[in-house]
């Protein structure tokens, strides 16, 4: 694949972000790419035209995501209707999809430009809420829906149907329906299991179940979900990605089915996804993992 044109988002709110993206802006249009940025970093910067978040992915050949998986996740929606190419450059301290360091951002990105990269096609799941013969939101995820109590003071109860036959229902904080890509992120806090991304399937993954029975399931991608609420009380939340929420209501259902959309993630040039698990789970004792061991829940390293 011949680049041509990046486009550049960067989450503003992170340390540095400006420095990082406009360093990468210069340095490959010194290589004679177009580079463009997103509105936002553009403003940050200062002095430099921006793109409109909605416009970018339609222009480019690629896009670089300054940030931590939520910058990530919120592009992987942004850009569902083309496959454009998605590399993350990791701000943040704890992530899975922005695979490239930031002391290997130049020579991960030679490797690409040359072409000499390798992606991966990663599962999304299309998201409809309704309730009677209305539709109130649909959307796309590329980790997860949840569905909890939210302002709830008891547990809910979920009927849960995979193709229109009968499953269980659920009585519990929530249910955590993820493709494989999510099974990292919210389901392996509630003891969901690690699935490779290349495996398309979907994960149901109940949060403190009522029932200590109920356990995660993993589901083939054909499978068509459809989580009732039966609880009378309205306050339960929906929420895309752990970036976008809906309060429900007994009777809205939710229906959860693979998409005809994928995300394309460039593969980091240096690791692959066995050396990204081990690194960032800690396994084996490493350095690293002794340093995420030493950290708090908001990354707070301490000596």
């Amino acid at each position: 694949m011949l680049i041509k044109k990046v486009g550049i988002i960067a989450n503003i709110a992170k340390e540095k972000s400006s420095e990082y993206t406009a360093s990468l802006r210069e340095w490959m249009i010194g290589r004679g790419l177009e580079v463009y940025l997103e509105q936002g970093i553009a403003a940050k910067i200062g002095g430099l035209p921006g793109v409109e978040r909605r416009k970018l992915w339609s222009i480019v050949d690629l896009i670089v995501v300054f940030g931590g998986d939520g910058t990530i996740l919120r592009t992987a929606r942004l850009v569902r209707d083309r496959d454009v190419p998605i590399v993350g450059i990791n701000l943040g301290v704890f992530g899975y999809l922005t695979e490239v360091n930031l002391d290997e951002m130049y020579s991960a990105m030679e490797v690409i430009l040359a072409g000499e990269f390798q992606v991966e096609k990663r599962m999304m799941l299309d998201v409809e809420i309704s309730g009677g013969e209305e539709t109130f939101l649909e959307g796309s995820v590329l980790n997860d829906v949840v569905i909890n109590r939210g302002n709830l003071s008891r547990i809910i109860e979920l009927e849960t149907t995979v193709d229109d036959r009968y499953m269980t229902t659920f009585k519990a904080d929530g249910l955590i329906i993820s493709t494989p890509t999510g099974s990292t992120a919210y389901s392996l806090s509630a003891g969901g299991p690690i699935v490779f991304p290349e495996l398309y399937s979907i994960i149901i993954n109940p949060i403190c179940p009522h029932t200590l029975t109920n356990r995660p399931i993993i589901l083939p991608e054909s499978a068509e979900i459809k989580v009732t609420l039966r609880t009378m009380e309205k306050g339960a939340n929906v929420t895309l990605d752990g970036q976008v929420s809906f309060t429900v209501k007994s009777g809205d259902t939710v229906t959860i089915r693979k998409s005809r959309h994928v995300t394309t993630l460039v593969s980091s040039p240096h690791r692959g996804y066995l050396e990204i698990l081990r690194t960032k789970l800690g396994w084996g004792g490493s350095q690293t993992g002794a340093a995420w061991e030493r950290q708090d829940a908001h990354g707070t390293e301490y000596p």
